[in-house]
Parts: structure tokens; sequence; C-alpha cells
């Protein structure tokens, strides 16, 4: 069918869809969509039924007409005010429409759902207030992009036009310009040089901070290129510089392990040797002393026990005891 080539909300024979949740942007298209319509339409909408009310040429005053009695024009003319509530019932959901079906005229409509969705005029002038504090406190951060800024800083100055109709974005500019962080300074400094910032429109402004985005975007990648390739070429040395200690360290622990079982080696082949401590050894004396003692020590030549055979005095008996003392 011809009629699925358009989405709900996005086709030129059907009004926007209704959003709650941005009403102002919907109020505004809608507006949009009625004006382009038929001009009555709006004119209905916001001012009220068009009245049967016909001049009467013989009286030369406006009287209500009965219906059986209405020209053409005239009903051609009131039929506006079905077609106005029309409109509106097409770009509302159900639940929108419930709020609203107990009213007569699209005048009523529409006044609820402004009381509904923007609050009456009290309402209404603390969200005035509200955005113009938002506007005055408006800064961009140094990490932001300008299209995020933009976005967030045109969203404040339509809500502030739709509530606020005498607000005037001369000044905007300005504004925006001042809420830039520090590290546009210079860029700020020339376009105020070089533009008339009361005739600047701020779309060509934001156009003009987007090419120099870009610029300083380049050189910071170019610099934190430059960064990263001295800081990869330091690690690098400083890796060779590791191995080579780890090998010199490798190498000496080799050498001394080496040596150790060299020293190892050397001992097998000569023998099992333990130094015995000092304790040790007079415990061994003295064991030896008592396994010889005075009573088992005597002369072997003359048998006398206070003396040894080197010591004797007596003459030899036999040539036996020669031949042992001459091998002792």
């Amino acid at each position: 069918m011809e009629s699925e080539k358009y989405l709900e909300g996005q086709s030129m024979q059907r009004p926007p869809l209704f959003e709650s949740d941005g009403f102002i942007y919907w109020k505004n298209r809608f507006e949009t969509y009625v004006k382009s319509k038929d001009l009555d339409l709006w004119h209905v909408i916001t001012d009220g039924d068009f009245p049967p009310i016909q001049n009467n040429p013989e009286t030369k005053k406006d009287e209500v007409v009965p219906f059986h009695k209405q020209n053409d024009d005239l009903k051609k003319k009131l039929a506006k005010n079905n077609e106005a509530k029309m409109v509106i019932y097409n770009a509302l959901p159900r639940k929108e429409y419930e709020r609203i079906f107990m009213c007569q005229t699209a005048k009523e409509i529409w006044d609820t759902l402004l009381i509904t969705h923007q609050g009456n005029n009290q309402v209404k002038a603390n969200k005035i207030d509200l955005l113009v504090q938002q506007y005055e406190q408006f800064t961009i951060p140094e990490e932001e992009s300008i299209d995020n800024a933009f976005a967030k800083f045109n969203t404040i100055i339509t809500s502030l036009k739709a509530l606020d109709e005498g607000f005037s974005s001369k000044n905007c500019v300005r504004k925006f310009l001042r809420a830039l962080h520090p590290k546009w300074r210079a860029k700020v400094t020339a376009i105020e040089e070089s533009k008339n910032l009361t005739t600047l429109p701020l779309d060509e402004l934001i156009g003009n901070l987007k090419v120099y985005e870009e610029v300083i975007k380049k050189d910071f990648e170019t610099v934190k290129g430059k960064k990263e390739q001295s800081r990869s070429l330091a690690l690098k040395v400083k890796k060779e510089v590791s191995d080579e200690d780890s090998s010199s360290s490798d190498s000496e622990d080799e050498e001394y392990a080496m040596a150790v079982k060299e020293f190892k080696k050397f001992f097998k082949r000569r023998g099992r040797f333990v130094r015995q401590p000092r304790g040790d050894r007079k415990t061994f004396q003295r064991s030896r002393n008592d396994g010889y003692g005075k009573s088992e020590r005597k002369c072997f030549r003359c048998g006398d026990p206070n003396h040894l055979i080197g010591e004797c005095s007596k003459p030899l008996k036999n040539n036996d005891q020669r031949a042992f003392i001459g091998g002792a």
C-alpha cells in the first residue's frame, strides 16, 4: 500500500506524533505542520472555534445563523472547527486522548495539553528561571567536543525561546565563547578581533570552532605519537640493559657452581676427610691414655713399670731385644 511507505509521525499527510518527554519539540513541530496545511486551523486551535454568526443584510448586524440557513461559505468556515480537532486527535496516543476527550473545542484541547505538560503561568515562570540559570552557568569542559557542547547549549536556548517569546539570542555567541575552556583562548581572541559578534550567526561560529578543533586534535596526536615512540625506545634500552645484567649474573652463578663441583670431586678422589673438633680430639687422646694405663706400662728390658726401655740403664740381655730397639 502507498501509505506504508511513510512511518507514522514522519509523513507529510499526518501530524507529528505526540512526545510527552519532548513536549516543546513536539509543540514546535506540530505548530509548523498545522500552519503549513491551513492557517485557519491554527487560528481555531489558539483562539477558538469560528462561531455560526453571519451578518444580516437587513439589520446590518451579526446574528447567529441556524444550520439550515447557513450558506456554503459559512459551512466551510465552520468545518475548520472539526478539522482542527481532528488534527490534534491524529497526533495524540490513546493515553493522551483520555485526558482531553471531555473537551469540546480544539482550543480547550490545546490549553489542556499546555497546562498538563508545560504547566500554568507559575510553573512556566519557574521553568524559565531554571533555564536562565543553566544558560548563565553553562561551561564547556576541556575534554568535551564542540558538537556535544553545542547540542547542550542549543537545547537550553530552544527551550527558553519556546517558553519565553521575548528571549533574545543576540548574546548567545559571546556566551558560548566565554564558556570555552582556556585552551581555546587564542582562537577566541582571534575571532573577537576578526568578527562582529553581534551579527555573527551561532552556526557559523560552531563551524569555525570545529575546524580549529580538528587542528588541535591532530597536533595532540602528533605529540602523543612522539612521546609513545620515545617511551617505547626507553623501555627497549632498559630491557636490553636488564638482559645483560641477568646474563652476567647467570654466568657468575655458573662459575661458582662449577668451582664447588670441582672442589667436591677433589676430596672424593682423596678420600673422606673430616676434621674433628678440638673437644673430640681431647676425648680421643684421653681414651687412648685410659686404654694404656700406668699399670700396664713397663720396661721391656728389665720389667720396671717406672720407665721405658729407652730410659733403662741395664744392659741388653740378648740379640732379640737389640733387634726390637733398632726396629723401633
